[in-house]
């Protein structure tokens, strides 16, 4: 028999995958959720696919150890590089958040030429280019590095980054694609700067954001358990939060609030030994 609040576990290599579980929250307060941030050993961009992949699996373990009916893999990263071994290896349905931005740049595109920012490491995957060409869509991918730690940094509105955002929007919306009109944000952290990004980004551009597109099709894939409006009783039973961070409890609870925009308690620390 199907509990009548599901828990829905998120990973991520550390604080950007907040930015989903954000979402998450508003489209599904029927459910209770379990986050697990790998903190300790962020950043996954500089890493080997078999790594990246063993400690994706790693954290689907514990996330499937505490109750995780479903998977939400919020690292881009991780995504690209290890959605399929994952999915091969979880006991519940996983929902990476490549394919859910792809498809919503395909709905959001009137001249099918999309423009990708995201981390090193997943613009060298070319996942989002794949995707994206799958639709048969034309798509220009640009590394952004500066603005994770830009991010972290708290800067989001700085004068520093946003001359870093045109820097990189001016490299990305030039020669071919200078009338691309959608922009995806491929990275969680970057939801962030959407505000920002709106005022660099050219006025015609649509943004898109992985992180909300993603939380959308989770929604979509529970809606047989719980309706993503949920009714008034579910809503008056405040979700159930658990946080797992490999890395110092207080540093994610400091960091996280500005990415989950609400305090984060109740964060347990876990030692996953190489």
């Amino acid at each position: 028999m199907t509990p009548r609040r599901p828990t829905i576990g998120v990973f991520d290599s550390g604080f950007g995958g907040l930015t989903v579980l954000k979402v998450l929250l508003e489209l599904i307060p029927g459910a209770d959720y379990a986050y697990f941030g790998d903190t300790a050993r962020l950043p996954y961009g500089s890493k080997s696919v078999e790594t990246v992949a063993r400690y994706a699996l790693e954290a689907t373990r514990h996330l499937e150890a505490h109750g995780a009916q479903m998977l939400v893999i919020a690292c881009n990263t991780a995504t690209a590089l290890a959605l399929d071994r994952i999915a091969a290896a979880a006991h519940v349905p996983v929902v990476g958040v490549i394919e859910p931005g792809a498809e919503a740049a395909r709905a959001a595109t009137r001249n099918q030429k999309i423009v990708v920012i995201g981390t090193e490491a997943t613009v060298r995957s070319h996942a989002y280019r794949q995707a994206l060409e799958a639709r048969g869509l034309s798509t220009r991918e640009k590394a952004c590095p500066l603005l994770v730690p830009l991010v972290e940094e708290g800067w989001v509105e700085h004068p520093v980054t946003e001359q870093v955002a045109r820097i990189y929007l001016g490299d990305a919306f030039a020669d071919g694609f200078r009338d691309a009109d959608t922009l995806v944000l491929g990275c969680t952290h970057y939801p962030l700067l959407k505000p920002l990004l709106h005022r660099v980004a050219p006025e015609r551009v649509s943004i898109v954001d992985s992180a909300e597109s993603t939380a959308r099709s989770v929604a979509a894939h529970l809606q047989q358990l719980v309706p993503a409006t949920g009714d008034a009783e579910e809503r008056r039973v405040r979700p159930r939060l658990q946080f797992f961070a490999t890395d110092s409890v207080e540093k994610f609870c400091r960091l996280g609030e500005q990415f989950l925009g609400r305090a984060i308690e109740d964060v347990q620390h876990v030692d996953l030994k190489e």
